[in-house]
């Protein structure tokens, strides 16, 4: 039996869509949408679903991760009810409410709690590394002397531990309620050839057609001015924020890797051309710039998009753009010829801050990492059915 909630559209305004009231559900925006398609008939659809209390449609809708928030929409709406704003209010309270610990709730509708969580956290493991430091050499610099990598990696272990625990818990729960909304199940993924092929072919629209690729963004979002210079189109400001971290994670990786298996000691003085440490700095690159022009984007509110920031929204990118700083500064100090003590304050920074970016993941916009690519899969499963010959 479907429960009707009787305050949603109240408690959605508390993450946003302070205007969807003036919503007569005339269909403009639907109209408008390039991403509209068969059930996908959005934000109309959705504006209705809240409109009539139906809070497990909505979250569990798989179309509700598949709008990009060009804006269009807003645009041309004639009420003026912000439907692109509704969408993205839309997500925030689905990752509040596949998130169980009630902190995604906190840092989305009181943004004073949520910025001295924020604070706290990042004290705490500034003042819990700062403790533990070791000598500064004033003849090289050795960071991982200064703070124990021990000490870092299993602190970073437990963390990720903890937050993959409500992370799996938010996507498993999520995954569960589109399956049963779109009658998937394990015979329909697996059951057969054709199922494990159809199956293949939804994880390669989700993960590398579009999670990677941005095809729909980049081919059907017509939400950049023909005239825009390339380098600030919005799905390539995206992409490359995604690369570069997706980056930055596979050359932490693999030299972890190297470390375990005795091929580099982490923390090894190598040329700037080694294969790990030119990936890293090429996706740091490629990181700190997609977030300095987001940065930009909602600092001067261009575009429906950015209009209406919110201190979360805020959040994500500020950890991004500190992480990603200090990683650099911790780089321009490793190759300069005399060791500079600043860089071991730096290093203290730079790891606080990656573990607080870390800690978020479930709760803030980084949560999207975890949400679309499984909405998307479900999505790219239903195309694949809709292809299939009668």
């Amino acid at each position: 039996m479907t429960l009707v909630n009787l305050n949603l559209i109240t408690d959605l305004q508390m993450f946003g869509a302070a205007e969807v009231n003036a919503c007569v559900s005339c269909g403009n925006c639907t109209a408008i949408c390039p991403l509209a398609d068969n059930d996908a008939t959005f934000p109309r659809r959705f504006i209705r679903l809240a409109q009539v209390g139906l809070t497990d449609d909505l979250v569990a809708s798989k179309e509700l991760w598949t709008c990009y928030q060009c804006g269009m929409c807003t645009n041309r709406c004639p009420q003026e009810a912000d439907p692109a704003e509704f969408m993205a209010t839309a997500r925030r309270y689905a990752i509040a409410h596949y998130d169980k610990s009630g902190i995604a709730r906190i840092l989305y509708t009181k943004p004073v709690l949520g910025a001295l969580i924020t604070v706290v956290a990042g004290l705490f493991f500034a003042l819990f590394f700062a403790s533990i430091h070791g000598t500064q050499d004033t003849q090289s610099l050795k960071l991982f002397d200064f703070i124990p990598y021990p000490v870092i990696h299993t602190m970073g272990i437990v963390l990720m531990v903890v937050v993959a625990l409500f992370s799996l818990l938010g996507v498993g729960l999520l995954a569960r309620d589109i399956a049963k909304r779109d009658g998937v199940t394990w015979g329909s993924l697996f059951g057969s050839g054709a199922a494990w092929k159809r199956t293949g072919k939804a994880l390669w629209y989700a993960l590398g057609i579009e999670s990677l690729g941005q095809k729909r963004y980049r081919e059907d979002c017509a939400d950049d001015d023909p005239v825009e210079p390339l380098y600030k189109r919005r799905w390539l400001i995206h992409a490359l924020t995604i690369w570069g971290f997706l980056g930055l994670l596979a050359a932490t990786t693999i030299n972890y890797g190297m470390d375990v298996f005795g091929l580099k000691a982490t923390g090894t003085w190598v040329p700037i051309w080694y294969p790990v440490r030119l990936l890293g700095t090429i996706a740091g690159l490629s990181l700190m710039y997609g977030v300095s022009w987001f940065m930009v984007f909602r600092a001067k509110k261009l575009g429906e998009t950015w209009k209406d920031s919110k201190p979360s929204d805020w959040l994500f990118l500020v950890l991004l753009w500190i992480t990603g700083l200090t990683g650099f500064l911790i780089e321009i100090a490793l190759y300069l010829p005399s060791a500079q003590v600043w860089g071991y304050w730096v290093f203290l920074i730079h790891v606080a801050v990656a573990m607080e970016l870390v800690l978020f993941l479930p709760f803030s916009k980084f949560a999207h990492a975890m949400y679309r690519p499984v909405s998307l899969f479900f999505y790219g499963l239903a195309r694949e059915k809709v292809d299939q010959p009668a």
